[in-house]
This record gives structure tokens, sequence and C-alpha cells, in this order.
């Protein structure tokens, strides 16, 4: 083998160790599993004030009012752009409206101001609506359905067999969610799987789960349930990210691959 060769398997060696400390150093400091790893604003608009318990209230989403597995109330929708809402107005059928809400978050109403409707329940879209038809209309009674709205969706990407927006039909956690897009790749990197969520329009939060310890443990206490536009992100493994580099006999020689 000529002294070149030598040269780029010594360098190939050399690299793969201090990768291998680096991940070593990282997995020592790593916090326990589904620690908040980071909150970093999506926009120069300025970082949102409000903390991760309001997240349930944003729109399109429920409300949060108690988790019906554990007998709480099923959580109420909140409206969402783009959503179809139907207005019946008991003593004056004319005023009868089939309303879509705007992007900027509004509906315009018949000869009345335009409501803001986004994050509001139906009940509380109806009372904005009574508000506004009071000393227009005489004791105004009027009844809302939701007619048509995007149904709620998470995305999952990275190292899982289908990537893409899958709909979100009833309670879902992450190890699910996994298995609904396709389960993971041999390249996954099960012990480090992120799930992003926005807090507010300009702010989204990381969160890190252990799925190869979870599954390992056969405890899904901790499983984190997935809420409607949440992304999941399941990162490429080290030894699939330096694979091109060197041949697989060599790697075999220092490097136990089961570990990742």
């Amino acid at each position: 083998m000529t002294s070149l060769g030598h040269s780029e398997r010594f360098l190939a060696v050399g690299f793969l160790v201090f990768q291998l400390c680096a991940t070593t150093v990282a997995q020592e400091q790593k916090t326990n599993l589904g620690t908040a790893i980071q909150s970093s604003p999506t926009s120069q608009t300025g970082a949102g004030t409000e903390s991760a318990g309001v997240v349930a209230a944003k729109s399109g989403q429920a409300d949060g009012t108690g988790n019906p597995r554990l007998g709480g109330r099923r959580p109420l929708y909140r409206l969402n752009r783009s959503d179809v809402l139907t207005l019946s107005f008991t003593l004056s059928p004319e005023f009868d409206q089939v309303l879509t809400i705007q992007p900027d978050g509004y509906v315009t109403l018949k000869d009345a101001a335009p409501v803001f409707a986004v994050g509001l329940t139906l009940e509380e879209f109806q009372q904005a609506v009574l508000r506004a038809y009071t000393g227009y209309l005489h004791n105004p009674q009027v009844a809302v359905a939701l007619k048509d709205f995007e149904h709620p969706y998470f995305v999952a990407g990275g190292e899982v067999g289908k990537p893409g927006k899958y709909e979100l039909r009833s309670e879902t956690n992450i190890i699910e969610a996994v298995e609904i897009a396709g389960g993971l790749t041999h390249e996954a990197k099960h012990s480090q799987v992120l799930l992003f969520r926005h807090v507010s329009d300009d702010l989204v939060e990381a969160h890190v789960f252990d799925l190869k310890k979870m599954l390992h443990d056969k405890s899904l206490r901790e499983t984190a349930e997935i809420r409607p536009g949440d992304l999941v992100f399941v990162p490429q493994n080290f030894i699939s990210k330096i694979g091109p580099f060197l041949s697989r006999p060599s790697l075999s020689m220092y490097v136990d691959s089961t570990q990742f």
C-alpha cells in the first residue's frame, strides 16, 4: 500500500475516533428524557411571551381542558383560518350567512362590524357575533355551526419510512406517529428523536425523546402526545453519516454499530 493510502486511512481513523469521543461527551451531557433543548424564534418579529401552557389554546387545536383517557372532559376545538361557519338567526333568518375565516383571522358579518375569530371556541364566537349585532338587532339569537375546517395533522420527517404530512385522527403519541410514518429506517438515530412544536406564531420549542430507551424499558408513561401542527424529526445516526468515507471492513474493525 502506498504512503498516500496509509495517510488517508490514518486520517479516516483519526476522524472516526474524534467523532466517537465527541459523541460520548455529548451523551454524558444529554438532558433527561423529554427535556426541552431549545426555544427559538422563527422570525424577527419578536419572541412570544406565551408559556407552553397556552399552546393548547392555539387556533386549530384543542383547549387542553383534560385528558379523555384519564376521564377528563374532551377538549374543545378552536377556530383557525379558512374554517367555514354557518350562522342561523332564529328570529331574523334574513341574516343567515355562511362565513369563511379570512387569512387575517377576521370574518365579515352582514351589516355588522368584522369579528376576530381565530382561536375562539364556537361558544366564544357565538358570543362575539351576538355582541356585534347588539344594538342593530333586537334581542338577537343565533346558532353557530362549523361547516368545514382544516383537519388536524402532524408532519414526520428524517429517517422514517414514509416522510410526509399525516392526518391526526385521534390521540397519538410520538411512537405511534413514527409507526404511522412507516417506522424507523436502519439509519435512524432512535435515541434522539426530535419533536418541534409551535408555542406561538414566532416561537418554536423542541424536545428530544429516547425512543430506544422507551421501547427497551417497555415504558410509555413519558411518551409525548402529538398535537396538531407538530413536527417529528428522526435524525441520521453517526455511522450512516461517516459510512461514505470509510470502507465497511475498516469500519467494522473499530466500531460496534449496535451501540448507535
